[in-house]
């Protein structure tokens, strides 16, 4: 997974949305504790530094060291590089042992990661009660343009993709196996519907969709012609669909996903 996104890293790291404040404020509000937070599959650090107004300290990982390098600094945030064969001790020790963590995020991508290894450590590491993982994702539904961007450009590269993408990019997380009790904010099988606005320009969505894993994979896999021909079209078409000058800024809404909850507590009768 981490190779998907070492060759972008820097370009990723200025074209992704910035998730809304509220969130955080909301995930804050859930957790008993505020003194530390892990963001899991951290990328160039989006969700970390917002994590970072509301706890003491933020713990942000990722198996991609391109990523690390272009995260965005911040006093309260430490990143550390996970390589892929940690094991469940080694991950439960390396974000401060057991019952550790106020809040776990996995912004857009526990798609990749080993799931049950994942949650057993955080099944281990929260603070109980009052600990919260909160994972969410989105796609190529992004309003107005979801007939270009999902039914055109996602439709012609899907076959190659990655098929662990696809739970975020068609299933929309709602097969994602989620054992965690509910805190009001989705549920196994129900995530809940959220929204990411966000001001673009053309050429910032055009960045965007260009440094999408499933772009990064056509291209190794030899389809760059047919890839570039796509886009072209899809860029044609979003230039007349725009309405203003490319360059003029306009109101995108990615429509997104999101599942929150706390470890279930063993009954002891």
């Amino acid at each position: 997974m981490a190779g998907l996104y070492e060759k972008p890293s820097e370009t990723y790291a200025k074209k992704r949305p910035r998730y809304p404040k509220e969130w955080f404020s909301m995930l804050a509000g859930l957790t008993a504790g505020h003194q530390r937070a892990w963001d899991a599959g951290c990328g160039s650090g989006q969700a970390a530094v917002s994590m970072a107004e509301h706890y003491e300290s933020v713990l942000a990982t990722d198996v991609s060291e391109g990523q690390l390098r272009n995260a965005i600094a911040h006093p309260k945030v430490r990143y550390v590089h996970t390589p892929e064969h940690l094991t469940e001790d080694e991950l439960v020790a390396l974000v401060g042992g057991e019952g550790s963590l106020d809040l776990v995020v996995v912004a857009t991508s526990i798609h990749w990661f080993d799931i049950p290894l994942f949650y057993g450590v955080v099944n281990r590491a929260l603070r109980k009660p009052g600990g919260v993982l909160a994972v969410w994702g989105y796609s190529y539904e992004i309003h107005p343009f979801e007939d270009a961007l999902q039914g055109q450009l996602y439709a012609a590269l899907r076959p190659y993709q990655d098929p662990r993408a696809r739970l975020a990019t068609e299933e929309r997380y709602r097969t994602l196996p989620f054992p965690f009790e509910p805190v009001g904010v989705g549920a196994e099988g129900a995530p809940a519907d959220v929204d990411i606005e966000v001001e673009m320009t053309l050429e910032d969505l055009a960045g965007f969709v260009m440094t999408g894993s499933v772009v990064t994979t056509a291209r190794e896999k030899g389809a760059g012609v047919e890839m570039e021909a796509v886009v072209r079209d899809v860029t044609k078409r979003l230039e007349e669909e725009w309405g203003d000058a490319p360059t003029v800024p306009r109101k995108l809404v990615f429509k997104a996903f999101m599942l929150a909850g706390r470890p279930k507590l063993l009954d002891s009768n």
